[in-house]
């Protein structure tokens, strides 16, 4: 089905507080340098004690505003993909709705982890495409200090905090959506988790700490073989070629696994997009902020082709190549 639904504009926001490579070699026992050459990243940025999704998802949005003069009013859906939620429930997304008075809006969360902000997208696309709504905000806010356990050398050097905002609307003329590509692998599930209200899965006893718990090894080899193999299916639905492809904005998980995807694909890393250094891996708003501040710098012009590519817990992955028409 062709997309009658463009992406109208776009927001970012990131907390205050710095976590450094050299903060956290007071913490565990690493280095700047072990870090930097074996995740690209430099310092993340940590929400404080008070501070929790809903509020870093408000302030992307208020950026989102600021920046295109949007008008909310007539918004009628509110998707937010966390996996950091405030509460089990009033949602995020009714937090969202609320703070924004959109009286009209309907409000749900997505919980795709790492990938949630392009599953967001494909069900926006999906929902204006088909008529059902006109004008959907889609926010992806993760906290994810809030649920590091910082005793952990190989994951906390990894975690940061932070929030993307995306406006889809209605647009006859100006589909955005060019292809989607997506799917899942649970069977893998113990490799990357938190638990909730199970403590058990698929038989076993899952480490019950209530922080995130990683096989590092198992999902970088996960994502390697599924994006490398997921980006040329993702192309094909899309009707395009590697070559048409302006930007590539993959999840900033890693940069040595992004490297190893984009040098599988002999795509040059100078047309690839990543928010890891300064900003960390902030899960599903990683690549609306990578996306925001490639914008801001003007890099991204009008009718660039995207290829976004999420990937992560679930183990989940989700792609979709876009034309930016903001």
């Amino acid at each position: 089905m062709k997309s009658t639904a463009k992406l109208s504009a776009i927001g970012a926001y990131v907390p205050e507080q710095r976590l450094t490579n050299q903060d956290l070699e007071k913490l565990v026992d690493t280095s700047d340098e072990w870090i930097v050459r074996r995740t690209g990243m430099k310092e993340r940025r940590i929400a404080g004690p008070e501070q929790f999704s809903s509020d870093l998802a408000c302030a992307a949005v208020k950026d989102l505003v600021a920046r295109y003069q949007s008008d909310l009013h007539d918004t009628d859906l509110v998707i937010v993909s966390t996996t950091t939620p405030d509460y089990g429930f009033p949602s995020v997304s009714a937090r969202v709705q609320a703070a924004f008075q959109l009286k009209q809006a309907g409000a749900i969360d997505l919980s795709a982890a790492c990938s949630g902000f392009e599953y967001a997208l494909h069900v926006a696309n999906g929902l204006v495409t088909s008529g059902l709504h006109k004008k959907i905000l889609v926010i992806a806010a993760e906290t994810m200090s809030k649920v590091t356990d910082y005793s952990d050398r190989t994951t906390c050097v990894l975690l940061g905090d932070g929030a993307s905002a995306a406006l889809v609307e209605r647009s006859e003329e100006n589909g955005a959506f060019l292809g989607a590509y997506m799917g899942a692998d649970g069977s893998l599930g113990k490799a990357l988790y938190r638990t909730g209200l199970s403590t058990v899965m698929d038989g076993a006893k899952l480490v019950d700490t209530g922080k995130m718990i990683q096989n590092g090894r198992e999902v970088y080899k996960w994502a390697v073989k599924t994006v490398t193999t997921g980006i040329p299916e993702l192309l094909k639905n899309s009707g395009l070629s590697i070559e048409d492809i302006d930007w590539f904005i993959p999840h900033s998980a890693n940069l040595r696994l992004i490297e190893a995807v984009f040098d599988r694909l002999n795509v040059p890393m100078d047309k690839v997009l990543y928010s890891l250094e300064y900003y960390g891996n902030t899960s599903s708003a990683s690549i609306g902020l990578a996306l925001s501040d490639a914008v801001k710098e003007g890099k991204i012009k009008k009718n660039d082709r995207l290829l976004l590519y999420g990937f992560g817990g679930g183990l989940c992955h989700c792609g979709q190549v876009i034309e930016w028409n903001a």
